[in-house]
């Protein structure tokens, strides 16, 4: 059901506050404050002792975000890349070049378009499935002119399955899911009236 919402929300509101998105809820159920407008709050966890959802040398940055498009939210932001994350690897996964094209920047569309073109070649089909997102936390956050980039880590668990032309599995096994630790950056020019952050940079942690 979140994979379902976020794929709804994901394309207008990555980062952007509306005024009327559901206000988060903690484990509890208990409603958490909402964020007010060109503020951040680095020290708010959803869950006590839960890891530090911004790192310290990102705030900067952040703050440097906020204060050139005031409709910018950390938290909102934060769901919303958790979503793309979930999104794109299930679009690599299954071969969906269109998915991909709105949700990537042309160079990461390119490589991503290029490995799921030879794994089309070599006749492989992959059946993976991202198990749960550990932690998320924004590592790196800067805006050069008009243009924010936001850096994410994603500590995940994957389940991972390699068949080839014939059915048979050549990789991996769906009852072991493998930790993966993935960097990703997001970019978006504040000046453009297109609302979405798109995936400029892959890496691994």
């Amino acid at each position: 059901m979140v994979a379902a919402f976020l794929a709804l929300r994901l394309y207008s509101v990555l980062g952007k506050r509306t005024g009327h998105e559901p206000l988060p809820r903690a484990a509890d159920d208990r409603p958490l404050a909402q964020a007010a407008p060109r503020t951040i709050d680095l020290t708010a966890e959803v869950r006590e002792n839960a890891p530090r959802a911004i790192e310290t040398g990102a705030e900067a940055g952040l703050r440097s975000i906020v204060s050139a498009d005031s409709s910018f939210d950390v938290s909102q932001f934060i769901e919303g890349a958790k979503g793309a994350y979930r999104m794109v690897l299930e679009a690599f996964w299954k071969g969906d070049r269109e998915t991909l094209a709105w949700l990537t920047e042309d160079r990461v569309r390119e490589e991503f378009e290029g490995a799921i073109a030879a794994r089309e070649e070599a006749g492989e089909v992959l059946e993976n499935r991202l198990v749960s997102i550990e932690r998320a936390a924004i590592t790196e956050a800067s805006l050069a002119g008009k243009v924010a980039r936001i850096t994410m880590r994603f500590d995940a668990d994957i389940a991972a399955v390699t068949r080839d032309k014939d059915g048979n599995v050549v990789a991996g096994s769906m009852t072991d899911a493998v930790e993966t630790h993935d960097v990703w950056t997001f970019a978006r020019d504040l000046k453009s009236d297109d609302p979405n952050w798109k995936l400029a940079d892959t890496d691994e942690a």
